[in-house]
């Protein structure tokens, strides 16, 4: 794996933390920059917080309570789809850390 590889998946793995919640879209420019553990505790944090309130409406209509099927439904989408991103994220750093782990020094 070159150093452009890596940089192309921090960079999407950054863009899918911006689009799921995980990162600020502007940082005070005293803060301090998320590190890369904190952004990816925080994406699945995000992820973790989308599929308990899926789990929630769909309980929630299952005993009958005024929830619509269809925000029950795309809630639940939204959950798989996070997931499905977490997890090609985990993916391709395993990808990574098997392909620096084979180089040789």
């Amino acid at each position: 794996m070159t150093v452009d590889k890596v940089n192309h998946l921090l960079r999407e793995m950054r863009a899918m933390a911006m689009q799921a919640g995980a990162l600020p879209k502007e940082s005070a420019p005293t803060a301090k920059p998320a590190g890369f553990g904190e952004v990816l505790k925080n994406a699945v944090d995000n992820v973790n917080r989308q599929q308990l309130q899926a789990t929630a409406m769909q309980d929630a209509f299952m005993r009958g309570e005024d929830v619509p099927l269809t925000e029950v439904v795309v809630s639940m989408q939204k959950a798989r789809v996070s997931f499905e991103a977490v997890k090609q994220v985990r993916n391709r750093l395993l990808e990574a850390y098997q392909e620096i782990a084979r180089m040789q020094v």
